[in-house]
């Protein structure tokens, strides 16, 4: 049994890796070693990733020197197969004890629902800690997944970037491990250049795991991430108290330049004051997109001509840094600013011609034909929102330039920007107000949490574009598989359901497909089926709705119900699933959920919904259909409404006739026309219930 515990310390050293590749391998270190530890029966206090652009490190705190012993019971062949008749042991029973590592006397008889089985409990004494990690590291380590990997030299490792050293620390035991002609150790490595300034730096050895952080930190490294987060935002809020300005932290950036140096210092450079004529978009993009700083402002959000950058170094000589990357960041602002006075002589009209020879997608034309596409699109959805003429010839005029920066030198050199100059440029050459506004909007929302149209056009336009890009893309056979989106059609689901839910539209999706596919068609693009491509298309968006219901903590069951009668409408299938939610706690919920379950057993079996009165026989059901008819008339402005709590009242007052009618009438009537026509109400009335959902996938 295990007594003791000892520290491990994993450091893999390699070159310098992408800083966007270390937030989710330092989760991934977590959960995967922990999964591993149980796997193994090992027991820990603490497990924690640590990650700088060169190393990538776990400690972990009181890890079981040893496996426990294990006992299980395992069973055997039936005894009647165990023993002859003579009750001695059969051949199949000795080979079942050895296969145990038992003796053939250590066999024991268990009944199993009346039947007797031959058992045997099986020991197995736990192994050493080390030598579990010695011969399981290297899998381990190999398992590690990156959004890229490469292989290096003549090795077959596939790795994020070449492996430098091994650092396989178990208490004082060295765990020896090699991987790609790297053997582990106990020694690592300092800051290339405050350690020793040789480039690689300076070598330290490890006594025990838990010098790891104190270690480096004599060597100018900072391996704690947090650590360096809370420096550098301490740093920076410092320099924007000692100049009296504002810095923009943006998180993104933040957590980026986090993992691009192992010795923060924070410092403040400038520029000159004329390149803020250029956009503020644009001189922002530069400095954050293109070098990494972050944006300085007075205390009324005014750019300044400032930027504050992190070193990957000390405080020496910081004027000749600030100078330095102040060089960078003026040639990346001049050629902005020439961008932008060249794209200003240009017509949109030049601009769109361009986009004819502009590919898209080679099954799918050039970007004016989806321009074309989306345009057709958005007037259709214009007439079904009934939009005003006003806000047609907007969204109209918008659908027919929103691309047209595209072509222009400065989206070409800032691919972020796209929509942002477009919005600029459109109002330094005479749209209106509207329009431009529209063309910024149509990208709306670019990432998750990000800001939605604040007007119809643009709200119209951006589903426009959003619909034809995953229409297309399914129609050419390209689908959304596992963990594979390259062309982000998730995020541009998501974002339909987002506007539609955020202006309280009434598209239904399936509607929008078929516009899309209408648009395709014309112009002679897609290879599968129409209809094939929209269903799949359907099952896509109920995967964003679930998605969507599940962050808003709906229960599982509430999800099947109010999808199984989704068909393509998302306003109502969110409010769907809110009412049920909000009826879970009524005490008249779970009893007409076993009324309704039992009416739509039998109303499977109908052939309509039409009710003949004439074959109404039974007061039960004469007074059930009057009920529903009742139902009826009071529901239907209710559901144009959206207001499915109410609808749900009402459709609770059926349960008592609902159960009165099973109590009192045959529903397998021997007449087949008094037969049919009660299974034709009860269909009636559970297509009134599948108004809200489909009951039988709640779970009571």
């Amino acid at each position: 049994m295990t007594t003791t515990t000892r520290d491990f310390l994993l450091e893999i050293g390699t070159a310098e890796m992408p800083a966007r590749f270390l937030p989710d391998v330092l989760k991934q270190m977590e959960t995967k070693f922990a999964a591993w530890l149980e796997e193994l029966r090992l027991g820990s206090t603490a497990i924690k990733a640590y990650a700088t652009p060169r190393r990538l490190a776990l400690l972990v705190e009181g890890l079981d020197a040893s496996q426990a012993d294990l006992e299980e019971e395992m069973k055997g062949p039936a005894q009647k197969a165990a023993k002859d008749a003579d009750g001695n042991w059969t051949k199949a029973a000795q080979g079942f004890a050895r296969g145990q590592g038992v003796s053939i006397d250590d066999l024991y008889t268990k009944d199993l629902n009346g039947v007797p089985y031959i058992f045997a409990t099986k020991k197995t004494a736990g192994r050493s800690t080390a030598e579990l990690l010695e011969q399981g590291l290297e899998k381990w380590i190999t398992s590690l997944h990156f959004p890229k990997h490469m292989r290096w030299g003549r090795n077959d490792l596939w790795f994020v970037r070449p492996l430098r050293w091994i650092v396989a620390l178990y208490g004082e035991e060295v765990i020896p491990v090699t991987i790609a002609d790297v053997t582990s150790g106990r020694t690592t490595y300092g800051h290339r250049f405050l350690s020793n300034g040789n480039g690689s730096g300076v070598t330290v050895d490890l006594n025990v795991p838990t010098d790891y952080l104190n270690t480096l930190r004599e060597v100018s490294v900072l391996a704690d991430q947090d650590e360096r987060r809370d420096l550098i935002t301490k740093q920076i809020e410092k320099i924007a108290v000692d100049k009296q300005v504002v810095v923009q932290i943006h998180e993104g950036l933040l957590e980026e330049v986090v993992h691009l140096v192992e010795w923060p210092t924070a410092l403040i450079g400038e520029f000159p004051a004329e390149y803020l004529e250029v956009p503020n978009d644009v001189v922002i993009t530069s400095m954050r997109e293109h070098q990494r700083y972050f944006p300085v402002t007075d205390q009324d959000g005014k750019l300044l001509p400032h930027f504050v950058t992190v070193r990957n170094g000390d405080d020496r000589a910081l004027d000749v840094v600030a100078r330095g990357n102040a060089k960078v960041l003026n040639a990346r602002l001049a050629d902005a600013r020439f961008f932008y006075e060249e794209d200003k002589k240009t017509p949109i009209e030049t601009n769109l011609k361009k986009l004819e020879t502009v590919l898209y997608h080679e099954d799918l034309g050039t970007v004016a034909q989806k321009v074309t596409r989306v345009r057709a699109l958005a007037d259709k959805i214009a007439d079904a929102l009934s939009l005003s003429a006003d806000d047609q010839a907007t969204l109209s005029r918008a659908a027919e330039i929103a691309k047209f920066d595209l072509t222009t030198h400065m989206v070409y050199e800032f691919p972020e920007l796209q929509g942002i100059m477009g919005q600029e440029y459109a109002l330094l050459k005479g749209e209106k107000e509207g329009v431009a506004q529209a063309i910024f909007e149509h990208y709306l929302p670019r990432f998750a949490g990000d800001v939605l149209p604040e007007t119809l056009p643009g709200t119209a336009l951006a589903i426009a574009e959003k619909m034809d890009t995953i229409v297309a893309s399914f129609a050419i056979g390209l689908k959304v598989t596992g963990s594979q989106d390259p062309y982000g059609l998730r995020r541009q689901a998501a974002g339909i359901v987002a506007n539609l839910l955020q202006h309280d539209l009434d598209l239904n999706v399936g509607i929008l497909i078929d516009f899309a596919l209408a648009g395709l068609q014309e112009q002679g693009a897609g290879k599968l089926a129409p209809e094939q491509v929209k269903q799949d298309v359907l099952d896509f968006f109920n995967l964003r709705l679930e998605n969507l219901l599940q962050e808003e903590n709906t229960r599982y069951d509430v999800i099947n119900a109010v999808l199984a009668v989704a068909e393509g409408n998302v306003l109502a299938t969110v409010t769907r699933a809110r009412a049920v939610m909000n009826k879970l706690d009524d005490e008249r919920f779970l009893p007409a959920v076993e009324s309704f379950k039992r009416t739509n057993n039998l109303a499977k079996k109908a052939q309509g919904t039409d009710v003949n009165e004439a074959h109404l026989q039974d007061d039960a059901e004469k007074a059930l259909y009057k009920r529903l008819l009742a139902v009826e008339e009071t529901v239907r402005p209710l559901l144009a409404a959206r207001n499915h709590d109410a609808v749900l009242e009402e459709l609770f007052t059926l349960k008592g006739d609902i159960d009165h009618f099973f109590e009192q009438v045959m529903v397998m009537a021997e007449d087949e026309n008094v037969k049919n026509n009660r299974l034709n109400l009860l269909n009636r009335l559970i297509q009134n219930v599948r108004e809200v959902a489909d009951f039988s996938e709640i779970v009571s």
